[in-house]
């Protein structure tokens, strides 16, 4: 009997331990062992996305900033591709339809390879859409569905409260509205390329381009850099980068938390570590959950705007 009793008491601790482990994973208080996600929050209404679904959220986002589009463009088309692939590049759908926002060749967006390139298809469709008159004052479901001619026109708007928000954080109108919490990376190479920098930090270098084609970068120089930076700096390593969005104003802020927020959407792809702006950071691995932290600049003397990363974002890899 005692035998017996035993047996279901450690039933009942075991079972009492899953469901606690459970809800200290939701709960975030054991992140070693949460999955990785990303967050868009902006008043109060939160997104949750998945790694993959991140990235090609912030290449949407990405791309209406780089065209100088309103963030209302990455709304409608975000809402869009929410719709037709859930936010994924999809190899293949209804009517042999594919890609982010499932279309197909034959209705003009180029070969199957350019349907299924997701920066071809965003730019496609933003093309589609600046061309209906007054996009920015329809509603969001009309738009998209000038631009998709879905047989579900009315689905778009399910998904417009999270495109909204989305778009939001991810343009920089609402700062530190976007993070990922996200594990450590693996050990990568740590031999400098002809630009100064490691493999990975030139990829984000050369990904920036491609994104923000005029974005000024620095902080690296061919052969390294030794000087102009804390002691124990990335920099030094050859694994950061600095974007600058001088001067300082308004504008540039906006700008600067949408190159922050890209950043940290394309991190888990890049093996990024580190995003600094605005006197704000988000650090990938252990304290990636806490989101965006105060900064705490180095104790020396100089500008603020510099010491405090407002007029650049500074990125490192692992």
């Amino acid at each position: 009997m005692r035998r017996r009793g035993a047996v279901v008491a450690g039933v009942v601790v075991l079972a009492l331990v899953l469901v606690g482990g459970w809800y200290a994973i939701r709960k975030g208080t054991l992140p070693f062992l949460a999955p990785d996600q990303c967050t868009a929050e902006v008043g109060g209404h939160a997104v949750v996305l998945d790694p993959s679904q991140a990235r090609y959220a912030g290449l949407v986002a990405a791309i209406a900033v780089e065209r100088g589009l309103p963030a209302r463009a990455a709304s409608i088309a975000l809402a869009a591709a929410y719709q037709e692939s859930d936010l994924h590049n999809l190899r293949g759908g209804d009517r042999d339809s594919a890609g982010l926002f499932q279309q197909r060749p034959s209705q003009g967006w180029g070969t199957r390879a350019q349907v299924r390139d997701p920066v071809h298809a965003t730019n496609a469709f933003y093309d589609a859409l600046v061309e209906v008159d007054g996009y920015e004052q329809l509603e969001i479901t009309v738009a998209a569905q000038e631009v998709q001619r879905s047989g579900f026109p009315d689905a778009y708007a399910d998904h417009e409260a999270d495109a909204r928000a989305l778009a939001s954080a991810l343009t920089g109108n609402s700062p530190e509205g976007f993070s990922c919490r996200l594990g450590d990376s693996d050990d990568g190479s740590t031999g400098l390329r002809a630009s100064g920098l490691t493999a990975r930090a030139d990829a984000v270098r050369r990904d920036l381009l491609a994104r923000f084609p005029d974005l000024p970068l620095g902080g690296f120089a061919p052969g390294g850099v030794s000087t102009g930076h804390v002691s124990g700096s990335a920099h030094y390593d050859g694994r950061a980068i600095d974007a600058f969005v001088r001067p300082v104003s308004p504008a540039n802020r906006s700008r600067g938390w949408a190159i922050a927020a890209y950043l940290v959407s394309q991190a888990d792809r890049l093996a990024i570590r580190t995003v600094i702006f605005d006197d704000r950071i988000w650090t990938a691995g252990r304290r990636s959950g806490d989101g965006w932290r105060d900064y705490e600049p180095p104790e020396r003397s100089g500008d603020p705007a510099i010491l405090e990363h407002r007029d650049h974002v500074h990125v490192d890899v692992f």
